[in-house]
């Protein structure tokens, strides 16, 4: 070895062990993964791969000057790339990918400053443990880069050893769908390390993300034949409970005519596997609400613990005078809002497209099963408000392509308080309720009214949320720390909106017309961000982490006022299974072999059979686990690696790797049909109405 190649060793072992600790550091500080020696090595050798690769620059660039420069620059991207990267899990609980975090930096920033300032200034710890490789280089250049030119064939070799042995281990494990066909960042990173996610993220934009071979799918009776299930599905009071019958009833399917055999080449694989679902069965409350008017709000980070008698009794009477569902779960769906709005408003999984979310890879797609254009189709109007900026997610493009006739602070939403942040949800109302309750009366057409409310949003403190300012008095007394009063006292502006909505429907003389559904979009989770302990375990009383299925407990409102009492619904459902239950609610033709989610109230699969026509509530694979998954017959955690039956269910021995391979059918297949703009090719007549 020569003195110039001695002199280099410095930097050719310093730039990978900077790679590894970049690696390790996110990985550790966000405790997003499991800590496996197998992901372990993955990650050490992938930012191992990454420092060789600077290394390996420095050697062959022409001056001694460059090789500072670049490498110097190298580090700082690298450190800017971890630090976004942690700052981004810290707030949103999962990882994001560059371009997606790109396309949203701006509406991030403009829309919710003082949440993204927050989440900088609570993490200012992290930026020089992020920035040390940079300041390294930088204060040892003379060391780490030497003026030699020698050792650059080594480095070629050095940096192509480390590159195969990092993708060869990422072939390594039971991971390799999540690498594959599956990837995302949220998956991806946790499992693979930050730069194999990257990497694959410009791979797959460049040549396409791999498919899945054709999965065997559950057995299932045909879709013509009739299913014979008891009269009552769900357990329900006395007063609605549906009298016994003598006889079983048969009821039909929620299936349409749809000839796969007779659609356009190119679709084989997924025509193959919607045609071979089972559809969902009618039931005892088919029809229940036909013709009736619709009012859906998304309700920003609502959780159960809003709900109270005194504190807020519109949202209690809601919740306990309609159909109460025990077991509503809201998954985190790694997309924040958009992600559990789509879930809420199409019954499809919001799962990541080419980088970007289901709702912002669906503007282009024909959505004709969605809410908007369904109920259109019905000679209903439909409507849309969002008392944020419209362009937030780009919902002036997405909502309009479910149907409807969208309204935001900036195109046609007035508020009284606009620099309110968050914006009131009773604002929103008081601007927006009048236009379709006197439209409506004057033509007797009725309506759809969707909401997407923004009251409830973090950060929660009374210092600069002004929705808890607002309510402070209202919640001075509760037991709780500053932050859990602030989060309650800023969801009070929605049940002033929700009163005042009710007390307008009543005004009018069609409440019992009326039918309302409320569902979150996601936990508050801003509850868990930059804080010192969990408030929202301090809330609840649940103290499981966001790998277990129990943090994602929530309620949905589904009530009507002509409902003399409530029916209680036991069986275990999700955001998904929203669209299903109403379009069986309201005597709506569909195929709901269409949709990943399925009617609540279709009881036709047993406790402990496995169908593809069964409701599972599917959660996306936290934290470097596999998938989660509830069903009537248990709970199985994936962090735990056990499947938790309930009481008195049996089920067969194969029963979770058969609910296992649903469960991955469903949600690969939920991509491909956004991805693919399945729909276009499932009804290939259909053209988007003119809303105007």
């Amino acid at each position: 070895m020569t003195e110039k190649m001695k002199s280099a060793l410095p930097g050719g072992l310093a730039f990978p062990l900077f790679g590894v600790y970049l690696e390790w550091l996110l990985f550790f500080a966000d405790g997003a993964g499991n800590p496996s020696a197998l992901v372990l090595f993955r990650l050490a050798l992938a930012g191992a791969a990454f420092g060789a690769f600077l290394w390996l620059l420095s050697r062959w660039l022409p001056s001694k000057k460059a090789a500072r420069w670049v490498t110097g620059i190298g580090w700082f991207l690298a450190g800017v790339l971890v630090i976004a990267n942690h700052c981004c899990h810290v707030f949103f609980g999962t990882y994001f990918q560059l371009s997606f975090m790109l396309s949203m930096s701006t509406q991030v920033a403009g829309g919710f400053f003082r949440e993204t300032m927050t989440t900088i200034l609570h993490n200012l710890w992290f930026f020089p443990l992020g920035f040390l490789p940079m300041i390294l280089t930088i204060v040892f250049r003379k060391k780490l880069l030497p003026e030699g030119r020698d050792g650059g064939f080594v480095s070629i070799g050095v940096f192509a050893l480390l590159t195969f042995c990092a993708v060869l281990l990422c072939h390594t494990g039971a991971d390799g769908r999540y690498y594959t066909y599956a990837y995302s960042a949220g998956d991806a990173t946790p499992r693979f390390g930050l730069v194999n996610s990257l990497r694959l993220e410009g791979q797959y934009a460049l040549f396409g993300q791999p498919v899945k071979k054709p999965a065997a799918t559950v057995p299932t009776v045909p879709a013509t034949s009739p299913t014979t299930v008891p009269r009552s599905p769900v357990e329900s009071t006395a007063a609605t409970e549906v009298p016994e019958a003598t006889e079983p009833i048969v009821y039909g399917k929620n299936v349409t005519d749809i000839d796969f055999s007779s659609l356009s080449a190119g679709f084989e694989d997924m025509d193959a596997y919607f045609s071979s679902q089972e559809p969902t069965s009618q039931n005892a409350y088919t029809g229940l609400f036909a013709g009736k008017n619709l009012i859906f709000l998304t309700a920003e980070a609502f959780s159960t613990s809003v709900i109270d008698p005194v504190r807020t009794p519109t949202l209690y009477k809601l919740a306990n005078n309609g159909f109460v569902f025990t077991n509503f779960y809201q998954p985190g769906w790694t997309q924040s809002t958009t992600g559990g709005e789509f879930a809420n408003m199409t019954g499809i999984i919001p799962t990541w497209v080419n980088g970007t979310t289901a709702f912002q890879a669906s503007i282009s797609d024909a959505m004709p099963l969605a809410m908007g254009w369904t109920f259109r189709s019905l000679g209903y109007r439909a409507r849309a408000y969002h008392n944020n900026d419209y362009t937030y997610y780009n919902r002036d493009q997405t909502h309009p392509n479910l149907g409807y006739d969208y309204k935001g602070y900036g195109n046609g939403l007035n508020l009284d308080h606009v620099n309110w942040v968050p914006c009131s949800d009773l604002d929103m109302m008081e601007n927006s309720v009048d236009e379709y309750i006197s439209d409506y009366l004057e033509t007797k057409i009725p309506f759809h009214t969707y909401y997407i409310t923004v009251s409830g949003h973090a950060y929660y403190s009374f210092l600069y949320n002004d929705m808890a300012i607002l309510h402070q008095e209202e919640t001075a007394d509760l037991p709780y720390s500053t932050t859990v009063r602030a989060y309650l006292a800023a969801q009070i502006e929605l049940e002033n909106a929700l009163a005042y909505l009710m007390d307008k429907l009543d005004q009018a003389g069609i409440l019992e017309d009326t039918v309302i559904v409320l569902a979150a979009d996601h936990y508050p989770y801003g509850m868990t961000q930059d804080c010192p302990e969990d408030y929202y375990a301090e809330m609840t009383g649940i103290d499981d982490d966001e790998n277990k299925t129990t943090r994602y407990r929530n309620t949905l409102i589904l009530w009507s006022g002509d409902m003399p009492e409530p029916v209680v619904v036991e069986k275990p459902c999700s955001s998904i299974d929203i669209v299903p239950t109403l379009y069986n609610l309201f005597g709506i033709s569909y195929d709901s072999r269409l949709f990943s989610g399925r009617d609540i109230l279709d009881d036709s699969v047993a406790p402990g059979d496995v169908s593809t026509a069964m409701g599972i509530v599917v959660f996306p694979a936290y934290g470097g686990y596999g998938q989660s998954w509830v069903t009537n017959a248990g709970i199985y955690e994936a962090s735990e690696g056990v499947f938790k039956p309930f009481g008195g269910v049996t089920v067969s021995e194969d029963y979770v790797s058969q609910v296992d391979a649903l469960v991955e059918d469903r949600w690969y297949y939920a991509r491909l049909l956004i991805q693919q703009n399945y729909f276009a090719h499932v009804f290939p007549d259909w053209e988007k109405p003119d809303i105007g």
